[in-house]
């Protein structure tokens, strides 16, 4: 029997039934966690899998996993395409661990070619806990509703104090500061929000900010 048949039909007993479920969910914890526990501190860099290479972006973003690299941060992405695969370069070409947590999806994701270090997951909530957890910051980059997803996801658990506080830098003045004035405007004005939500993420313009208050911060906490 080939190996696809046999994938095949071990996702079929896996996937069948719910309770059968648990146990692919558990592999891909279990499997997740014994990686990429050995990478060290990592920065978890998003942004939009359609941008292309020679956009400014593109190039800010790998310029910024240089610099975090050469700080000795690996540097986590989802693998795929645009600001993931310019974000591995930049990590690469500095001679970093360049991580690269994959998505099965219908488009079929490929991998990019700067990834290191793969793991492949079905479930994008176990992906969204690797993510978080094993990252000392969180660089977002202009992206769309799979950034956007990753950037409220850890501003609500560090509003809800679930996870301990860590940078999570928005790059890009032109492209969020829409966003920031709703948030200022609207949400805060009405009462959704409090002052110091607003105070959990930092915006820049330059990957030298975004290593810079990264280790301002990590200097500050000592931790």
């Amino acid at each position: 029997m080939s190996k696809k048949r046999q994938d095949q039909d071990m996702e079929k007993f896996f996937l069948g039934e719910d309770p059968w479920r648990v146990f692919r969910i558990m592999s891909e914890f279990v499997e997740g966690f014994e990686v990429l526990s050995k990478v060290g501190k990592a920065v978890s860099i998003f942004g939009s899998s359609r941008t292309q290479p020679g956009n400014k972006y593109y190039m800010l973003a790998e310029k910024t996993a240089y610099l975090l690299a050469k700080e000795k941060y690996a540097i986590i992405t989802g693998s795929g395409p645009g600001i993931m695969e310019a974000a591995n370069k930049g990590a690469k070409r500095a001679g970093g661990i360049s991580v690269g947590l994959n998505i099965h999806i219908p488009m079929e994701q490929k991998p990019n070619k700067y990834v290191s270090t793969l793991l492949d997951f079905r479930y994008f909530f176990i992906r969204k806990v690797m993510f978080v957890k094993y990252a000392k910051a969180f660089v977002i980059m202009p992206g769309g509703f799979g950034t956007l997803d990753e950037l409220f996801e850890a501003l609500n658990l560090i509003q809800t104090e679930r996870i301990p506080k860590f940078p999570v830098v928005l790059f890009g003045k032109e492209y969020w500061q829409g966003m920031l004035d709703w948030l200022y405007k609207k949400v805060k004005k009405v009462g959704n929000i409090s002052p110091q939500d607003l105070r959990i993420f930092t915006l820049v313009d330059t990957p030298k900010e975004a290593v810079t208050i990264i280790k301002k911060f990590y200097l500050s906490h000592k931790r």
